[in-house]
């Protein structure tokens, strides 16, 4: 196991982490009732959830990056 695959579980132990403590947009009864939802609807962010949901985004694209990365040191058979 090299340095990039142990950031690799980092970042993804992070990304785990910061996605389940986002506050959930949606009630999951509306799923299954059919009710109108309002995934859609024009709601800003406000306070801590606009810091998670800017750490989600910097966590996201820097697990794209090292698993691209990672990607090249595969052994090709």
């Amino acid at each position: 196991m090299t340095g990039w695959d142990i950031l690799l579980i980092i970042i993804a132990s992070l990304l785990i982490i910061i996605i389940v403590l986002q506050e959930s947009k949606e009630d999951a009864t509306s799923a299954f009732t059919g009710e109108k939802s309002e995934l859609f609807a024009n709601k800003k962010e406000r306070g801590i959830e606009v810091w998670i949901s800017w750490v989600t985004t910097g966590l996201a694209v820097a697990f794209l990056l090292v698993s691209v990365i990672v990607s090249f040191f595969v052994d090709r058979l």
